[in-house]
């Protein structure tokens, strides 16, 4: 086996691909991304469903941090548990059990709004977060096979592009259901009930799990390609099988491991306190249309911006602290801390839109590092599912925590407070990152 930190301390320099390699990995880069993009439209619905629910049903702003809250937990133990599962079954089996998991559970819940109860609710969104993550590790897993140890950074950026490809269109047509629209300039479709949130989502989810079932290949030596990243230690051997019980054992005893999960919680906090109660702030502070062209403005820039500092992120990790995450990542910590802070002294709807869309910019950038790219760079190809299930755990422990206590002070002293609740999760995030910014490797026993 070569050392890991020794490979990515020689040059870079381009590799020669086997002919017809790019093509192939395209066609099953797309097709993966876009199923994950299928993923995050069947739960990103909840947050433009929020209001709805809260007003029919007489939910307070801590009932709906409930239902997140049981999301996110369950969320964050399914990756630990199906990380661990992904690592012995393959990524792609993986993701199809997810979206058809996530697809009957969307036509449940919109089906559970002719009850209204919120221990319902809360048990069916519970259930989808713990069945959307077998995504993540799936994901990764397929895509640990198929990039060289030098591109994952900047792969890590496009798997945030593909994630905000989501935000994208479910910030175009979710709040078009709930108002009404014009289809193709002839066909009046009108207000729908929220829970058509949940069914057209579970439609969309189910026709691209059907195309990826078609076209996808868990690695490039299914397809007939060998030996496409020589000298690459995650790469030489061909296996992705890996024994549950050394996979678990390496992952967890990995001291870094254990402070990027909790960087990430800190990430997954402000993450999901922007992503699920933003249309809600708009709504309730400054009286924004869902339809209305600054809320479509924002509903736009905020995945461009996300999706910019996702690609942007990994490139310079990649091309300039030689695929380190850490440093980079303790710098947008730390950018995020004085974006935030910013935020809380605005009062115009412009200069709120514009802090919204700065803060996806910085809170995608290191959810895209310590995510995806820290979690290959730790597991390789073998156990990049655990090590991305335990990572990426914490940011759902961590957002579960910060929802429910983010729901109690928004009832208790109003959206006052929105901004000043997030400020402490980036000073932790940039502390942590700080601590192992020196390291070469995120291996276990490399340093330097």
């Amino acid at each position: 086996m070569g050392n890991p930190a020794a490979s990515l301390d020689r040059p870079a320099k381009r590799q020669r691909l086997p002919e017809g390699f790019r093509p192939r990995r395209g066609l099953n880069w797309a097709m993966v991304g876009l199923t994950y993009t299928s993923y995050y439209l069947c739960r990103y619905n909840f947050s433009y469903a929020n209001k709805s629910i809260a007003e029919e049903f007489h939910f307070t702003k801590s009932d709906m941090s409930t239902i997140l809250a049981w999301n996110f937990v369950a969320y964050g133990c399914g990756q630990i548990i199906n990380g661990l599962l992904t690592d012995r079954i393959g990524g792609k089996r993986a993701m199809l059990i997810g979206a058809t998991g996530t697809v009957l559970v969307n036509l449940l819940f919109g089906a559970a709004s002719f009850w209204g109860m919120l221990s319902l609710f809360s048990l069916l969104w519970g259930l989808n977060g713990y069945i959307q993550s077998f995504g993540a590790p799936g994901f990764i897993k397929i895509n640990s096979a198929w990039f060289s140890e030098r591109e994952r950074g900047t792969f890590a950026g496009i798997f945030g592009c593909m994630i905000n490809l989501s935000r994208l269109l479910a910030n175009s047509l979710l709040p078009a259901l709930l108002a009404g629209f014009v289809f193709l300039g002839m066909w009046h479709v009108p207000p729908q009930h929220w829970r058509w949130l949940f069914w057209i989502p579970a439609g969309v989810a189910s026709l691209v799990a059907v195309i990826m079932a078609l076209t996808v290949k868990d690695t490039p030596e299914e397809c007939g390609f060998r030996e496409v990243f020589p000298g690459e230690a995650d790469h030489a051997d061909i296996s992705i099988i890996g024994e549950i019980r050394v996979v678990f054992w390496h992952i967890v005893s990995n001291r870094i491991v254990w402070i990027m999960a909790f960087a990430y919680a800190c990430t997954g906090a402000v993450r999901q306190s922007i992503d699920q109660w933003f249309p809600r702030f708009f709504q309730e502070v400054h009286h924004l249309n869902m339809t209305g062209s600054k809320f479509q403005w924002l509903g736009f820039l905020i995945p461009v911006a996300a999706s910019s500092g996702s690609l942007l992120s990994g490139w310079v990790s990649d091309r300039f602290f030689q695929s380190r995450r850490a440093p980079v990542a303790a710098g947008i910590y730390f950018l995020q801390v004085l974006v935030t802070l910013a935020a809380t002294r605005v009062t115009s709807v412009n200069w709120a839109l514009a802090f919204f869309v700065l803060i996806a910019f910085t809170v995608n950038s290191t959810h895209s590092l310590l995510g995806p790219a820290a979690a290959m760079d730790i597991g390789g190809r073998k156990m990049a599912a655990f090590a991305s299930g335990v990572i990426d755990a914490f940011q759902y422990f961590g957002a579960a925590l910060a929802i429910k206590g983010l729901g109690w002070v928004l009832d208790t002293f109003g959206w006052d407070y929105y901004f000043y609740y997030q400020v402490p999760f980036g000073l932790m995030g940039a502390g942590l990152m700080y601590s192992i910014a020196h390291r070469r490797s995120l291996k276990k026993g490399h340093t330097h």
